[in-house]
């Protein structure tokens, strides 16, 4: 996919020649207005397009497709899940579902709707029913004997027991259940001297999952949901386990005795036992426990190994290499069909075992890890220090064949067909969320509804920052994820929350979920996700008009897509896996703890392996992707390897800036104890002293600098310096990107001679705050994204490197601010021109409801209304769009901008004048400009409303239930009969009671015509 921006520089050389003497500014001004008003077809939203279980309709994915087309949705992921609603007839992956994904697949390409194809059924991972035990995801798992005494003795080991599988034995089919029991290999017997200290093996709770010991975790045998398990841990804080107890025995690793040999396949040996008490450990291979879920149940299977490519060959083969083959897929088109692969949000637990893992960590870490297996179970080997550096090259050197074998594997695959790879890089991911995210073309987010489930905000500044890094234009995100929705949301609602994950660095918004319609279109709302996802579909009551606020979207997305984003500090994350990283909390202004704002120096999070690609160039760090930084801040962590030390080092030398204190160890085994010695050389060359001064201390080196003090550990923010110490520094030589009076958020992207900042009110008030912009000798522009609305600013002051703008806004009110041009003196005009109201529509009102929704044909309502309170049940209980009409005068309009003003609407409407279409008003200010339609007499206003669907839902629960029982479609709909309770709508998951509140709806108004002088 080539961005917008990629091909400015080409039509810029194009308007040159054909313009003459157009400067280059204004050709470049005027390309991104137009892209801007029109948006390519690139910038549209996208959805999970989600199947349930069979229930899949060829008529009903054209239908679908076409309904996203008409709405302005240019992208879906197509998956298919299992999420508790009856299963249909169409098995996946059989033959009938293989030619309805190529008819989706085509129907795309027809459409100019872009397709991601999740890796596997379900949405965690990558496995299925054809994946073999001994391809599937291992742990080493052991049993362990005590012999005492001296002489030969006959010892019988039991054979290690699978462990439990995280989410339980629930999602099981009796043929993965037994492949769990059965699967099992022999990797290696150890005996050592009994009575040595167990690491920590204390159990950690969570809430609602089982307890598991805190090596559990170390070892990689489990890692909990950090978004939605209590006590989850950001990272492993590992030098703090280097500290010796005291009383500690350890095992000595070169008395432990290899028995491997000596077993016989019954597990027992005959062994003459040195004399002692001496424990005797058999090592196994068992699977661990993780399935594909929530598949459909054709689709249960094994997850495939994420160590090891032939095991994800012959995952990949049975799947998308038998659908690929079935429709004839060769190559991606790129004007539609299918584009990419996609890697969901890691939900498929910790490994820590493959066949040739002992072989790939010898390679990568350099010794053998046979003697340290009895850390595996909490054994201390050597010494406290040594196997917690065993267990964090155990965990490196796992994260390393994620990323190689399992992430970059499915790329290359992807990459021999045309595809990218789209990657969730987090939840229950053992790998570091920033290392797996950079391998993907197109790292993804994840953000749920306010209120309705985990708060997964943090995602926004993994997925952004590595795009960032890397010079991918475009960061998509799983986008308003609800539980129990309820048909509540819509794109007004949506629209503040949206606006932060724009100013969070989102260019890309896909919606959670564009439920598949597999049901007959009289049944509405239809086909649900289960309990979860907002309701972003053709069946929504307002989806007629959400190509108003699509639009807008894709106005937004377009603008934030052009360029880089511009961010002064960069947060480079420790080598640790696993890994969540959090920029300092004092980093961010919260409105709601979902929507954590950032301040007025913006930042992005690095990951270790992509900070060995930067440079320093004119005092700032910069990345081949183009995005650069002004300072580098180290996290609080005590262990570094000598060669990031090394990177961090020759970035100073070469004129950056950073900030921190100097590692004290290295973390890993290979080399040690003589990468601790190299390690300190380092620090001593680069920080002066091992010894960090009291106060904020600056110390010169090479071209660069580097500032440290005890506070950067002491007061460490998420392992960071506190935000107040960066933006003292960076403020000694430029000031704060963006400063407002507190109630705007921001973001700012930057071209040649150009700025685009993204501003937003962030509260349920309107406002005007006087801001500050870091961009100066160039006049500002508002571009308004719900009118397409462009023009000048007259009103503004540049001072030194900044330009002030006063600003108004009404509530959730977000626009682009954009600089461009030399500045011109003001013309006088203000930037806000306030109207006058010229009257106010108080006559009655005539309105149509819909009679196949049970509404009135015709009703008169004397004064405007909320349905709800209305006497009359019909109106009362109505879901759908109902017509007002009225006729009115106009008083005096000359020389007068004229604005049509709803007032309170509830919750969408479309303006017609006098026969014209006006288009839909879907958020504040809820104002149309109807001058150009508008006449002095006898106006003819026809305003269509529509509400959502809770009030129908609510009153059809008055009426006997003859939906889904006992999990099976109701008898009536199978056999295609006559329904049998008198219900008006239909879903497959009830949301509602009959004594639920209903929902305020229709035009409440006061609707007024409000006039600006010209």
């Amino acid at each position: 996919m080539i961005s917008i921006c990629n091909k400015i520089p080409y039509l810029l050389l194009c308007l040159f020649l054909v313009g003459g003497c157009t400067s280059p500014d204004s050709i470049r001004s005027n390309t991104l207005k137009k892209g801007f008003i029109s948006p390519l077809d690139s910038a549209r939203p996208g959805v999970y397009w989600y199947f349930t279980d069979g229930n899949l309709s060829k008529e009903g994915m054209t239908k679908d497709l076409e309904a996203m087309k008409d709405a302005g949705i240019g992208y879906v992921v197509f998956l298919e899940v299992n999420v508790g609603v009856p299963r249909g007839k169409v098995d996946f992956l059989s033959e009938e579902w293989q030619d309805l994904f190529g008819h989706a697949v085509k129907e795309c390409e027809r459409l100019g709707i872009f397709i991601t194809l999740g890796v596997g059924p379900g949405w965690t991972g990558s496995g299925g029913p054809w994946v073999e035990a001994a391809q599937s995801m291992q742990h080493l798992v052991y049993s362990t004997v005590e012999v005492s005494g001296a002489g030969k003795q006959n010892v019988r080991l039991p054979k290690p027991a699978p462990r439990r599988p995280f989410f339980g034995e629930g999602s099981f089919t009796p043929e993965v259940k037994k492949q769990w029991e059965d699967f099992y290999e022999d990797v290696a017997v150890l005996a050592f001297l009994s009575g040595a200290t167990q690491i920590d093996t204390l159990p950690v709770s969570g809430s609602g999952y089982f307890e598991i010991p805190e090596i559990d975790e170390r070892a990689l045998y489990y890692r909990k949901p950090y978004s939605s398990a209590v006590g989850v841990p950001q990272y492993i804080p590992l030098f703090e386990y280097f500290a010796e107890n005291t009383g500690d025995v350890a095992v000595d690793k070169n008395r432990i005795i290899d028995l491997t040999d000596q077993m016989r396949d019954d597990g027992s040996l005959e062994w003459d036992v040195p004399p002692g008490r001496w424990t005797v450990m058999r090592f196994g291979s068992r699977n661990n426990g993780a399935v594909t879920r929530p598949a459909p149940l054709p689709g249960v299977g094994l997850e495939a190994d994420k160590f090891d490519t032939t095991a994800m060959n012959a995952h990949l083969d049975k799947f998308t290499g038998q659908l690929f083959g079935h429709i004839g897929f060769r190559k991606a088109n790129p004007a539609g069909g299918l584009q990419m692969l996609h890697m969901d949000s890691w939900e498929m637990g910790a490994q820590n075992w493959t066949g040739r893992f002992r072989e790939e960590f010898m390679r990568r870490r350099g010794y053998d890890p046979l003697p340290f297996y009895p850390v595996y179970a909490g054994v201390i080997v050597q010494s406290r220090e040594v196997s917690e550096r065993f267990l964090w090259d155990l965990r490196q050197t796992s994260q390393e064949l994620v990323l190689e074998y399992h992430a970059g594997h499915i790329k290359r695959y992807g990459q021999r067909y045309g595809l990218g790879l789209s990657i969730e890089p987090y939840d229950m991911n053992p790998t570091a969320d920033l290392e797996l995210a950079a391998v993907g073309d197109m790292p993804m987010c994840e953000f749920w509804s306010i209120g309705m489930g985990c708060n997964t905000s943090f995602s926004t500044g993994e997925g952004a920052s590595v795009a960032h890094l890397t010079g991918q234009p475009v960061v998509p995100a799983e986008s308003f994820t609800a539980h129990l929705d309820g048909w509540r949301q819509h794109p007004a609602s949506v629209k503040d929350q949206g606006e932060w994950a724009f100013a969070a660095g989102i260019n890309r918004l896909v919606y959670h979920t564009y439920q598949h319609q597999a049901l007959p279109d009289s049944l509405r709302p239809g086909m649900t996700f289960g309990p979860y996802g907002v309701h972003w579909d053709r069946n929504q009551t307002w989806w007629p008009m959400s190509d108003a606020y699509h639009r807008y979207v894709a106005r937004c997305q377009y603008m934030l897509q052009q360029g880089r984003t511009v961010a002064d500090i960069l947060y480079l994350s420790p080598e640790s896996a696993p890994h969540v990283f959090r920029a300092p909390a004092s980093a961010f202004d919260y409105e709601h703890e979902f929507l954590p704002d950032r301040k007025g120096y913006n930042f992005d999070g690095c990951p270790p392996s992509l900070l060995y690609q930067a440079a320093v160039k004119d005092g700032r760090i910069v990345f081949p992707g183009g995005a650069t930084y002004r300072l580098l801040a180290l996290p609080a962590f005590k262990t570094m390897t000598p060669a990031l030390l090394k990177k961090i080092s020759d970035l100073v030398r070469e004129g950056a800036t950073v900030v921190g204190c100097p590692p004290e160890k290295s973390p890993s085994l290979s080399g040690y104890p003589g990468c601790d010695s190299e390690l300190r050389k380092l620090a001593q060359e680069l920080w002066g002293s091992a010894e960090a001064p009291e106060n904020l201390t600056v110390r010169a080196f090479g071209q660069g600098k580097i500032v440290w003090s005890k506070r950067l550990l002491s007061e460490a923010d998420n392992l960071y310096p506190p935000y107040e110490v960066t933006a003292s520094l960076l403020s000694e030589s430029v000031p704060p990107d963006f400063q407002s009076e507190g109630s705007i958020r921001y973001t700012h992207r930057t071209l040649e001679d150009m700025d685009i900042y993204f501003v937003s009110n962030r509260t349920e008030h309107a406002v005007s705050e006087l801001c500050k912009f870091r961009s100066s000798g160039k006049k500002p522009e508002l571009w308004n994204p719900v009118t397409g609305e462009t023009r000048a600013l007259p009103e503004y002051e540049i001072t030194g490197e900044l330009t002030l703008v006063r600003l108004n806004f009404d509530l959730h009110e977000g626009y682009f601010i954009v600089f461009h041009d030399h500045p011109a003196k003001p013309d006088g005009k203000t930037n806000f021109p306030q109207p006058e109201l010229l009257t106010v529509l108080s006559a009655p009102w005539t309105v149509s409801f819909d009679p196949k929704w049970g509404g009135p044909a015709s009703v008169v309502f004397e004064q405007l209304t909320d349905w709800s309170q209305h006497a009359d049940t019909g109106i009362k209980y109505y879901s759908g769009t109902a017509v007002y009409r009225q006729t009115f005068d106009l008083p005096d309009r000359k020389d007068k901008t004229l604005l049509l003003d709803l007032g309170k609407v509830k919750n969408m409407a479309r303006v017609r004048l006098n026969g014209k279409d006006l288009g839909v008003v879907w958020t504040a200010p809820w104002q149309v400009n109807i001058t150009d339609a508008a006449m002095e007499k006898g106006n003819q206003l026809e305003i269509e409303v529509v509400n959502l669907w809770a009030n129908r839902l609510i009153g059809d629960e008055q009426l006997p239930d003859d939906g889904i029982r006992n999990g099976q479609w109701p008898e009536w709909l199978t056999e295609g009969k006559a329904r049998t309770g008198g219900r008006y709508t239909f879903a497959t998951f009830n949301h509602y009671h009959k004594d639920s509140p209903l929902q305020e709806s229709g035009l409440i108004g006061p609707v007024k015509v409000l006039g600006i002088e010209n």
